[in-house]
């Protein structure tokens, strides 16, 4: 495989969450060395020189204006990395802390903060080894970087914090001893430099691409199921009546149900059958998935200019010349997050009315999805749970970027609150697989009502991929069982990929002529 070099490739979601589960080399060319070694010439220059530049012999937020002698630059780094580490509540998740290092690291190695090359070959030496440092998930409000998630991601370069290695959790010294690795001594500015950057946004940012992206997917392939269960019709998703009103996701949305539907025994057997027009959950799926497509492809593109950007502060373009700014603003992210979540949001809505629809006993389908109900309940009572999932998911669609309060007395008195952005687009997405999960549930159970009618090549693939897990329901169980499964194959990206799989074995190409929409 291809090694990527931090600093000077372009770093994508799929490269980045390759490289943090193992599947991609990553390391530093000698052009990024050379940057590196260049700008942190240039801040012991300007040490050496006692020019005054904010956060390397100055104080920080409102302290900027207070003067910090040579001699205590390297003190106040590693003071920095204490004081901002302020994070409370659960830890996030050490995929996402992964993230956090390996966004950090190309930034840091384009060479504009002033970091010395060994702070940042042991940060890589961390990603290597998965000695990934712990992160408590509340704390940041998005803006003057994410201050303290970042700061306890890196208290272990100077020896302190925790870290989770080989399945537990470990107090850093006893790691780094036993690795027989030192604490690093930090130089001027580099503390500011480790803390100050958009990585935690960042890093929920990117894992919500990839798991958004895998639930549209299903959310097709799902809604499909249903639509061919509850006998509806493909007429709405004729590629002229989409090409009149022609959003990009919209066009997409429709392609894919054609293919998904195409050659369904199920589906002419009814041609005829007088039918008008199919609920609205039904019929304007390339509409309502096609919007949170659309959605997911701004926060894709936005998040891939962030993961090549650089977001620290004051940048180092050369030892006379420094930029005090504010690239650290967590904004450009914010808002298409908090985008992202109610998009995803109403996948969840509209999944919700389909699972009601096929409970309704309509279109010769048995009520509740059982022949025998009153002794049983049916799939009656999974659906509840889809109510009340989805309900949940509103509370979370307050946008957090809406809210802004000062901080550090004033000086920083506009902040983004994309941390919480991001936190809350992946609270929301875990919602939505459970959601996803119930409706394939409940549309694998629908469509043996149809036998022997046979659906599509592709929907039938996808029915006996969950047969695997989950057996048809004739009377009631531990429901939450199935569920768990099914919401398995999902949040493991299992069923999506073993579809495509067949389909491209089928020369069919759901996706074809969309190359926008991958990652």
């Amino acid at each position: 495989m291809n090694e990527f070099k931090y600093g000077i490739d372009k770093l994508t979601v799929q490269v980045a969450i390759n490289i943090a589960d193992g599947k991609k080399r990553a390391s530093l060319s000698e052009e990024a060395i050379d940057n590196i070694r260049a700008s942190q010439q240039h801040v012991q220059e300007i040490v050496n020189n006692n020019k005054t530049v904010y956060g390397i012999n100055t104080g920080f937020g409102i302290l900027a204006n207070t003067t910090i002698s040579a001699e205590d630059t390297t003190i106040l780094q590693h003071k920095i990395l204490q004081s901002h580490s302020v994070g409370v509540g659960e830890n996030i998740p050490l995929e996402i802390a992964k993230l956090m290092m390996i966004t950090k690291v190309h930034a840091l190695s384009q060479g504009f903060s002033g970091v010395q090359l060994a702070t940042v070959e042991r940060i890589i030496w961390h990603i290597e080894n998965d000695i990934i440092p712990i992160v408590p998930a509340k704390g940041s409000v998005g803006a003057s970087g994410d201050l303290a998630p970042l700061a306890h991601l890196f208290l272990p370069l100077i020896g302190l914090g925790q870290v989770y290695y080989k399945g537990m959790l470990h107090d850093t010294p006893d790691v780094l001893r036993k690795m027989h690795v030192s604490p690093i001594k930090l130089g001027p500015k580099e503390g500011l430099a480790l803390i100050n950057g958009t990585q935690f946004i960042l890093s929920f940012a990117a894992k919500a691409v990839q798991r958004m992206h895998n639930c549209l997917e299903a959310a097709d392939i799902i809604g499909a199921m249903s639509l061919e269960a509850l006998t509806g019709t493909k007429a709405p998703f004729d590629a002229r009546l989409h090409q009149l009103r022609p959003y990009t996701g919209n066009k997409l949305v429709a392609q894919r149900l054609r293919l998904l539907l195409h050659e369904s025994a199920i589906m002419q057997s009814h041609v005829d059958c007088g039918r008008v027009q199919d609920p609205y959950s039904l019929r304007c799926m390339p509409q309502v998935h096609g919007a949170s497509r659309n959605a997911w492809l701004h926060l894709k593109e936005l998040t891939e200019i962030e993961l090549n950007a650089v977001t620290d502060n004051p940048i180092i373009l050369s030892a006379n010349d420094t930029i005090s700014g504010g690239n650290f603003h967590g904004q450009p992210l914010a808002l298409p997050l908090d985008y992202a979540c109610f998009a995803a949001a109403e996948i969840g809505n509209i999944s919700d009315r389909r699972c009601y629809l096929l409970l309704e006993g309509k279109w010769g389908l048995p009520m509740l999805l059982m022949k025998d109900v009153g002794l049983n309940s049916g799939f009656m009572i999974p659906q509840y749970t889809t109510a009340a999932l989805v309900t949940e998911n509103k509370t979370l669609c307050f946008p957090a970027s809406a809210d802004s309060i000062p901080t550090s007395l004033g000086q920083e008195d506009h902040v983004s609150m994309g941390s919480i952005s991001g936190r809350k687009l992946n609270q929301v997405l875990d919602n939505l697989e459970y959601i996803l999960a119930i409706e394939l549930l409940s549309a694998c159970q629908a469509i043996e009502f149809r036998r022997p009618l046979k659906s599509s090549e592709l929907l039938e693939y996808a029915h006996d991929y969950v047969r695997e897990y989950v057996g048809f329901a004739a009377e009631d169980r531990i429901f939450a069982d199935d569920i768990n499964k099914v919401a398995d194959i999902i949040k493991d990206f299992s069923f999506v990929e073993n579809v495509n799989t067949f389909a491209n074995n089928k020369s069919i190409e759901l996706n074809k002529g969309f190359d926008m929409f991958q990652y």
